[in-house]
């Protein structure tokens, strides 16, 4: 190294170069005095006139790119991006079993694919990408809520909205999002219950349906029946509005007793739904049972819905995913939190059911509730205290018997139950609910 003073601004460099050229190692400027300070390293001609060689590309260090796949029933719009949300290409293809290999991911070296609708028309491309890439590959396949994308291209106002403008948004949610879930694929036992369950709800709300349409023929029908029959809510009530219609051959007397009657057949089609869905819940070997307020039916739907708790990295992001976590709405000296509308509705329900059971005795529910009312909140804010209380504890206790159960051991009560508890029956060697499908056709079925 030849270090050099004070060299003069009027100085050219060129004067002072040997033969062989230098190399700037560091330059220090000083603004009104020019360079006042200067390291030059000497090289020889052969080392400066040889050519320097390209050093290879190493795969270890590339960059990882994303891509983002806009689904609907007959084609698919896919969008690769790089780290910087550059587009790097775009394409459309059916939505077919053909069409999924013309998807770029793989001419891209695509390392995490962000899905809109995985349940309903991705569901298909899901399947084959969780099955094609196999878990040795470092590949992720996530989901991207459509709430999301919907307020990704008002960043970008003037291009609209088009299928390959909303594959570039999922995108490049995928890239910038890293809490997001993988998708869901339910096979098994939690397909199953998932199945069962959606049909029981579909049954439970055209008895509702039925029902309603009777109050209504009723007034007309046999005014003051109220007074005896107030809800058709048990057989031994649908019995005694029968009763009742009994002298009546008119044709709205007839189709009342018509329904009346499918709402009984309802009632026994769902309680057997609801024994075959209570056994498959005690064959799961699952936990959540023993917290006061569960049911089978309320166990099967967070078994069904979450199938692994493991997909979510954190009690927080499970609790915003069914929907308990408060959203902020807070401004200048205002500091305050809202309801929050969205997430998985059903999982919601069953939590807003486990709290209001458990608010009705004298539980650890309840004095949890009664602090809340204590300082000054409503009553259904305290409700939703209680139930982002109930979702962390689903969530431990899903977790807890997720190890176990990938461990090849039976799950066990919960040390975060409640302390009041309900007799359950073990069976031994509980099933896993798996994330992934081995059967691509099971799965497709599966939502």
């Amino acid at each position: 190294m030849l270090p050099i003073h004070a060299v003069s601004a009027r100085v050219r460099l060129s004067e002072w170069m040997p033969p062989g050229g230098v190399r700037w190692s560091a330059v220090t400027l000083n603004r009104g005095m020019g360079i006042r300070q200067l390291k030059l390293e000497l090289r020889s001609p052969e080392v400066a006139c040889a050519s320097p060689t390209p050093a290879a590309p190493d795969p270890q260090k590339e960059a990882p790119l994303f891509a983002g796949i806009d689904t609907h029933k007959d084609t698919l719009a896919v969008a690769v991006i790089d780290p910087n949300g550059r587009q790097l290409a775009h394409r459309e293809v059916p939505n077919t079993e053909p069409g999924f290999g013309d998807l770029l991911l793989d001419t891209h070296q695509v390392t995490r694919v962000g899905i809109e609708g995985s349940g309903n028309f991705g569901r298909a491309i899901a399947v084959h990408l969780a099955i094609e890439w196999q878990p040795g590959r470092d590949t992720v396949v996530v989901e991207v809520p459509t709430l999301m994308t919907s307020r990704e291209p008002r960043a970008q106002p003037g291009k609209g909205k088009t299928d390959p403008v909303d594959a570039l948004a999922i995108a490049r949610i995928t890239a910038r999002e890293t809490q997001l879930p993988p998708v869901r694929l339910a096979i098994g036992p939690a397909a199953d219950l998932r199945a069962l369950l959606d049909y029981r709800d579909d049954l439970i709300a055209e008895r509702t349906a039925l029902v309603n349409r009777v109050h209504a023929d009723l007034t007309g029908l046999a005014p003051g029946y109220q007074a005896q029959v107030t809800k058709l809510t048990t057989r031994t009530r649908v019995r005694t509005v029968l009763a009742l219609l009994e002298p009546d051959r008119s044709v709205r007397a007839d189709l009342c007793r018509r329904r009346l009657e499918r709402v009984t057949a309802i009632d026994t089609e769902a309680a057997e739904l609801k024994r075959q869905i209570a056994t498959l819940v005690e064959a799961s070997g699952t936990t959540l049972t023993d917290e006061y307020g569960i049911g089978p039916l309320v166990a099967a739907r967070f078994l069904a819905d979450v199938v692994d708790a493991r997909r979510y990295p954190n009690r927080d992001t499970f609790a915003a995913s069914n929907g308990t976590a408060p959203l902020p709405a807070s401004s200048g000296r205002t500091v305050r939190h809202r309801f929050n509308p969205g997430g998985n509705r059903q999982l919601n329900r069953a939590l807003y059911t486990v709290a209001i059971t458990q608010i009705r005795a004298e539980t650890e529910g309840r004095a949890y509730y009664d602090r809340k009312r204590a300082e000054g909140k409503t009553s259904r804010e305290a409700i939703r205290c209680l139930k982002r209380r109930l979702s962390d504890v689903i969530y431990r206790t899903m977790r807890a018997d997720a190890e176990k159960a990938s461990a090849g051991t039976q799950p066990v009560a919960s040390p975060h139950a409640s302390p009041v508890h309900r007799p359950r029956s073990t069976v031994a060697g509980g099933q896993s609910l798996a994330v992934g499908a081995d059967d691509a056709n099971e799965a497709r079925l599966t939502a």
